[in-house]
């Protein structure tokens, strides 16, 4: 029995192991001897969108940067895609998955073409397939390239600017967005049509998304899972009514308020 027989007659994982995208695995993370993630264990699958939520200063954006390794664990492990984050190139990984900040962090001196080209570009993309990919994403976020291509993001506001960061993020077609409020510095109005869009983004793409927020009514929106994150431990993992329905004294600091606000909205 040769080799590649043996590999593939041997033990398979299973189908919900096959599934997982991301995985936290005990991980701890340490700032100035400071613990700011504690023993945090979960999984997000394949095509689910995970909402992190918390309070400021909570762990959730350390967590989020340690799936694209631009923090690494004090102990424990972050698995991507079947592989410890700590085995990738970092350079790799982070170019594999888009990245959406607040502001969008556009670069300045480039154009909207530009900014959005900017991985697959990096990737050696054919300039035919990248021209192609550029305007197809800027159309379906609703800004033309014909009329925004050319433009400095300068020349955009603030809701135009953060679609392109969004455009950006999903250019090189990753399997996995991560995304820390990306809406947060909205008005709200912009803010909502903001979120609507990203959901029907989400329907076309399928994409696996772990969406930091302090936001329970954002996480609720957009998260298919709300993961709680207090004092840089995993308080509760749960899908929507689950969560609602919580009797977890950390969660009601969030739900109770929320409650209160849906009662006083007219039918």
């Amino acid at each position: 029995m040769n080799e590649v027989t043996q590999l593939r007659e041997g033990p398979q994982p299973a189908p919900a192991q096959q599934n997982v995208e991301i995985a936290f695995r005990n991980v701890s993370y340490d700032s100035n001897a400071q613990p700011i993630l504690k023993d945090v264990s979960f999984v997000v699958q394949r095509g689910e969108t995970l909402a992190l939520l918390g309070r400021s200063g909570a762990g959730k954006t350390t967590a989020l940067k340690l799936i694209n390794r631009l923090y690494e664990p004090t102990s424990g492990e972050v698995i991507v895609q079947g592989r410890s984050t700590m085995e990738w190139d970092p350079i790799q990984l982070r170019r594999s998955i888009g990245y959406v900040i607040q502001e969008s962090g556009l670069f300045p001196h480039y154009t909207i073409r530009e900014n959005v080209a900017i991985v697959p570009s990096l990737e050696r993309w054919p300039r035919e397939k990248i021209s192609v990919r550029v305007e197809q994403l800027l159309s379906l976020i609703g800004m033309p390239l014909h009329e925004f291509g050319s433009r400095y993001p300068h020349e955009l506001s603030g809701g135009q600017r953060q679609r392109v960061g969004v455009a950006r993020a999903l250019a090189a077609d990753p399997p996995i967005l991560l995304m820390d409020e990306p809406f947060a510095a909205l008005d709200q109005i912009t803010r909502s049509e903001l979120q609507h869009e990203f959901l029907d983004l989400q329907q076309q793409f399928g994409k696996t998304v772990v969406l930091v927020t302090h936001d329970l009514r954002e996480a609720l929106l957009l998260g298919s899972c709300i993961a709680l994150l207090e004092d840089g431990k995993l308080t509760l993992m749960a899908k929507r009514e689950e969560f609602l329905s919580s009797p977890e004294g950390a969660v009601q600091a969030f739900v109770k308020p929320f409650l209160e606000a849906e009662q006083l909205l007219p039918r």
